[in-house]
């Protein structure tokens, strides 16, 4: 494991997923002040989440025919402007599109990231969780930092919410310690010895089957996260009387408990096997989805997203290394697929459910979005494990290996 370069990658992970909670903590701010529907807020969500779900696989193949390393301050610089700009639009079509910006370069980051990291970390699953819990850590600092800033400056302070963006890219471009890794796995393995017959077997070990069904565990995985994460401030605040900081307090919660998820989902792979993350993480999540909607007051509806929080993030970490396992000589595609495309079915929906909001009230969607939940958390529990050995290895170190191995 290389230390010094996965804890600058989760550095790097903080920064771009600290823009990507700052969008849902500013939804609050736009409804009071620009007077938006629950619907405009829902399809703000979407220009996050959809638009950046969609790009993203195309970013994962472009990481995994050359390195592209430069993706990863592009990715996280892109989405600081998009944000800052969105807050200084006057107008919901401009904050829509500078909001799909923002989730444009969500998108860039992620599949050379996740590539860099899994490199960093080698097989182990902690060190994904650690890479992971970056990103979680920076959206759970966004709603306070939005607070902070949007509630004492108002929307025309947006600029101060790219100080993280810059001070991470002047790191970037120093070129210390932390960005000298010699190999990563942003490419497909390219055999430079043995056999073509050689190479065309490694080829055929990506199991596509299976990774087709991890993508549908995560498309049910990205709705109730993306819409929990969208409306839970709003519902405190509407249903339950609370403050717009309250309503904050609730979306920190929930996104650090996140935290603390992808941390323990860690440390439960290495010791029991990353399939009982996954399933534990997902029969926690669903009783505590239904806490969210039922909610009769603020602290239980805050203890419901605290745990659903961190159970949803219990797989995260085995999910990711899962799904480049199905695919081991296409890390990029698969952590765009499963980061990217798998996740656009959060933003498509989220609008739907915005518009039952606005119809039948946020508990009747809340309630909607649990019986969504059972089809993922029924598919979580019959997902196949794969163990790579050394034919199937993706990373350079383990392919030259092969090589020297075929060439003897």
């Amino acid at each position: 494991m290389k230390k010094g370069q996965l804890g600058f990658l989760t550095g790097t992970h903080a920064v771009n997923d600290l823009y990507q909670g700052a969008i849902p903590a500013m939804l609050p701010f736009l409804m009071s002040e620009r007077h938006y529907s629950y619907a405009a807020v829902s399809g703000l969500a979407f220009a996050a989440s959809g638009v950046s779900s969609l790009f993203q696989p195309l970013f994962g193949v472009l990481s995994d025919r050359r390195p592209r390393s430069w993706l990863v301050p592009a990715g996280f610089i892109t989405a600081a402007l998009g944000v800052v700009a969105a807050g200084l639009s006057g107008n919901y079509l401009t904050t829509w599109l500078c909001v799909a910006l923002a989730g444009i370069g969500i998108a860039a980051y992620h599949p050379p990231a996740t590539s860099q990291a899994r490199a960093a970390g080698g097989s182990s699953q902690k060190a994904m969780s650690v890479f992971s819990v970056g990103g979680t850590v920076g959206g759970a600092v966004a709603p306070t930092l939005v607070t902070l800033v949007i509630g004492s400056s108002g929307f025309d302070g947006s600029y101060l919410l790219a100080v993280p963006a810059l001070v991470m890219a002047v790191l970037w471009g120093l070129k210390g310690p932390w960005m000298r890794w010699r190999g990563h796995v942003e490419a497909a393995p390219l055999v430079t010895g043995g056999s073509v017959r050689q190479a065309d077997e490694m080829r055929q070990t990506d199991d596509w089957r299976a990774f087709g069904r991890l993508v549908a565990v995560i498309i049910g995985w990205s709705i109730p996260f993306v819409t929990v994460t969208s409306l839970v401030s709003l519902h405190a605040q509407r249903e339950l009387g609370q403050s717009t900081a309250a309503g904050a307090a609730v979306l920190t919660s929930y996104t650090a408990a996140g935290a603390f998820g992808t941390l323990l989902g860690g440390w439960v792979g290495d010791r029991y096997g990353r399939m009982t993350s996954v399933r534990a993480g997902y029969l926690v999540a669903l009783p505590a989805l239904i806490g969210i909607a039922w909610a009769p007051t603020f602290p239980i509806l805050v203890a419901s997203a605290v745990v659903f929080g961190a159970a949803m993030f219990v797989p995260f970490a085995a999910q990711v290394t899962l799904a480049q396992d199905y695919l081991p000589h296409r890390p990029g595609t698969a952590s765009g697929l499963t980061l990217g495309l798998a996740m656009a079915a959060g933003g498509l929906c989220s609008p739907a459910f915005g518009w039952l909001a606005d119809s039948s009230g946020l508990r009747s969607a809340f309630y909607a979005l649990l019986l969504v939940f059972v089809i993922p958390v029924a598919l979580a529990l019959r997902l196949p494990d794969r163990v790579l050995d050394a034919s199937e290895a993706s990373t350079p170190e383990q392919v030259e290996a092969t090589n020297s191995t075929g060439a003897q």
